[in-house]
Parts: structure tokens; sequence; C-alpha cells
């Protein structure tokens, strides 16, 4: 049995862009519907969901069940939880404030076994299909996608250097933290924080470095696409129930 294919990181570059969704609920069965919803991906959020290490194998098991691609966003930059939900058999993780060039090479080693990093070894996990990938450990990080959040100004000035560091897979700039840094918290909108996002995108593609972004909805996700991100999540489960429910509200009610 061969290390399982990982079609996101196959996919970072493709012509379409993949559209994916955010999953906030902590809900399997939510995960497990937009996985089947006709997104590419469903990411999972461990930073600000309600989702621990235990959890998060639940949300994997029903994400791989579906089409979509199950990303699971990192609480933090921690080599902890990492071991763990790389041994429940995530893939592609994205790791949330990454400021430099030493906090992206802690990011990779993290994913990666000794003597290129520090990834704790356990042979009977789901990752090696409970022991049935018997060369699991010699072929994990060419399918494991590290992708680094870039969240403040100071971040993404040092962009290339940061996506320059070997194992970074993509680079995420986010727009909520970073809009916060610039002093428009909230306003993701904003003509200077949309010009960061814009040249963000453009300084990507120059270096040949795939580049993500969470977008709030449909026409600021096509906005996006048009800067130059390679892939984008429209909306989050918690926000397309709250939206419907409103407008359904709102037509019963007159």
């Amino acid at each position: 049995m061969d290390v399982p294919f990982n079609a996101f990181k196959k996919n970072l570059k493709r012509t379409p862009p993949m559209i994916g969704v955010w999953a906030m609920s902590g809900s399997a069965v939510a995960a497990e519907a937009l996985g089947f919803a006709g997104y590419d991906f469903v990411v999972l959020d461990m930073e600000h969901a309600p989702n621990d290490a235990p959890r998060m194998l639940g949300l994997l098991q029903a994400v791989a069940g579906s089409p979509a691609s199950a990303v699971v966003r990192l609480q933090w930059n921690d080599a902890v939880t990492v071991k763990q939900v790389l041994d429940f058999g995530a893939q592609t993780l994205m790791f949330p404030y990454v400021q430099n060039i030493e906090e992206a090479r802690r990011a990779v080693a993290a994913t990666r076994y000794p003597p290129d990093g520090v990834r704790g070894y356990a042979g009977m996990s789901r990752a090696t299909r409970y022991g049935g990938v018997a060369d699991y450990a010699a072929g994990a990080a060419r399918e494991i996608c590290v992708i680094l959040q870039l969240e403040t100004r100071k971040a993404v000035a040092d962009l290339e250097a940061i996506a320059a560091v070997p194992g970074v897979d993509c680079i995420f700039v986010g727009p909520g933290d970073l809009s916060a840094d610039m002093g428009f918290i909230g306003r993701t909108g904003h003509p200077e924080v949309q010009k960061v996002l814009a040249d963000a995108a453009a300084r990507c593609a120059k270096i040949g470095m795939p580049c993500g972004i969470l977008a709030g909805g449909a026409a600021q996700a096509r906005d996006y696409l048009g800067y130059g991100f390679s892939w984008v999540a429209s909306g989050s489960d918690l926000g397309l129930m709250m939206s419907n429910a409103r407008a359904e509200l709102k037509t019963l009610r007159g």
C-alpha cells in the first residue's frame, strides 16, 4: 500500500483555481456535507473553532469519504499538535501567524521525520493505514503540504524570504488579522487592505509560489481570483447557514 495521495497539493497551481469552504461549526456532519457539495477542499479550523486534536480525527474521517480534500488550519505553530493531526491522517496543514524565516522553518520541521525535522514516529496510526503503508516514513513528506499564513504587514513584507524556506508549499494571506494589523479591524474590503492583498498575490505569482485566501462570499472571492490567488475558500458552514436562515426568515415574515 502506497502513501495516500494528496490531491490538494497536486492541484495547487491548477487552472481553474480550487474553490473551497471553511468548516467552523465543529460538526462532522456539516464537514462531510460540505465535502459532497462540490467544493474542491474543506478547511477544518482549529484556531477559531471548537475543534481540538481528538475531534479533528472525526472531522478528517468525515471528509475522507467525500470528493473534497481536507485542509487542517492549526491553532498555532506547535509541533505536538502537528504530530497528532498528521498521525490522524491530515496531509495539508495551515500554520497561522507565521512572522519570519525561523517560524517558517519550525513549521516545516514539525512535519518532517528526523534527520530533516522533529516529527515523532508512530507506525500504528491512521496516516499509515494502521501499519498497511510499509514505507510511510520514507514517502510521507512527498504528500504533506505546508501552508504558511502571513497575517501582518511585517510578515507580508518578508513574503519572498519566508516562501523560500525549503518545504514551504504555499502561502496564505489572512485578510482578517491583516486588516487588524493595518488599523482596519474587520474591514477586509478596505482599499488599503485590498491593495496589500493584491500585491501579495502578484509577488507570489512572480516567484512561482501558490497562494490562497479566505473570502467572505462569492463576490469577494471573484475579486481575489482576479488578483491572481491560486485558490480561495469562500465562506463557512456557519456563515452559509446563518445567511440562508436569515434570508428564509425574512421571506417568511415579509
